[in-house]
């Protein structure tokens, strides 16, 4: 497995997550989104997996305005470009990946 776990430094999901592959002795990358973001290449293989509207965090003040927006890669653009409107933490292996705390999704990978 080759998991990367993007989140926030002070966001408790992604904590909750580290702990989670922590307690398991899985090997993980952690990414500070504030710090790195994400790569295009990696938001398009996570939207593939998850769903557009899946990744914006309904609680941040301009999730709204990313509705808006008229095409799909325009609202993966706005993603791209602020990342603090993604849900997280975004967990990836290879081309699976999952949004929020999501545990028993997890067990199922190998």
């Amino acid at each position: 497995m080759n998991i990367q776990i993007f989140g926030k430094s002070k966001c408790f999901d992604t904590k909750k997550a580290e702990r989670w592959f922590k307690e398991r002795r899985v090997k993980f990358q952690a990414v500070d989104l504030k710090k790195q973001g994400m790569s295009l290449g990696e938001l398009t293989s996570v939207k593939n997996a998850v769903g557009l509207e899946a990744m914006v965090d309904p609680r941040h003040p301009d999730a709204a305005l990313v509705s808006y927006l008229a095409s799909d890669q325009a609202k993966l653009e706005k993603l791209f470009e602020d990342p603090s409107l993604l849900r997280t933490p975004v967990v990836r292996n290879g081309r699976q990946a999952t949004v929020g705390f999501c545990p028993q999704v997890w067990e199922g990978w190998s």
